[in-house]
């Protein structure tokens, strides 16, 4: 694996739970919030994911020239294969909130990576199951009046009061909160390098 001892990371992104899970390790990046077009049909679920997270860290590369590594991310929620977008309101967030209760969806996660060394881009996806629990129109409404989750794909969150929303995942929960960790260092490797390469057991801490 290359060295990581003075790598210059980039995370392209504006997620605060991102920045968090990938700070847990107590890496050392820098985070900017990337600014190109999301795409959310046309495709299938994980080319939709991959295809959002290249444009973001290709504007990212051309706006930060400086750093060698650059990270991004995109995650959306996907119902019977229909994108679950940002609602646009509360109201919608309910809606969305009443079509997922009690039922079995996907959150996948697209990943690119950009090394500025070799010039090469790489990129992975990742899928979990999450299953709701039955919710009523009083928890439902309890949840978004709480939560406003207007910025948030399928409109929820699985930290804090999300957490009573849901009754079982199927694969990797970090993907669920938008970077999944280890799809991430798998993708690295690609790159030759490794997440575990860049821990920092000073600074690293549990969430």
């Amino acid at each position: 694996m290359k060295s990581t001892a003075q790598l210059s990371v980039l995370l392209a992104s504006a997620s605060p739970r991102r920045k968090a899970l990938l700070g847990a390790l107590g890496a050392s990046f820098d985070v900017w919030a990337a600014q190109a077009e999301e795409i959310d049909e046309g495709h299938e679920p994980e080319a939709i994911v991959i295809g959002n997270a290249e444009r973001k860290c290709r504007a990212a590369v051309e706006a930060r020239p400086h750093h060698d590594l650059v990270i991004s991310a995109d995650t959306l929620v996907f119902l019977d294969g229909q994108v679950l977008s940002k609602p646009a309101d509360l109201e919608e967030a309910k809606t969305m909130l009443r079509a997922l209760s009690g039922r079995t969806h996907h959150v996948v996660t697209g990943l690119a990576l950009f090394d500025r060394a070799s010039g090469c881009y790489a990129t992975g996806a990742e899928k979990t199951g999450v299953r709701f629990r039955e919710l009523s129109d009083e928890e439902i409404a309890c949840f978004v009046n709480t939560v406003k989750p207007v910025d948030r794909a399928g409109a929820y969150t699985v930290d804090g009061p999300g957490s009573l929303l849901v009754a079982a995942y199927d694969g990797c929960y970090q993907n669920v909160l938008g970077l999944p960790l280890v799809r991430l260092d798998l993708v690295m490797r690609t790159l030759g390098y490794s997440l575990f390469e860049m821990i920092n057991g000073d600074e690293a801490r549990f969430l």
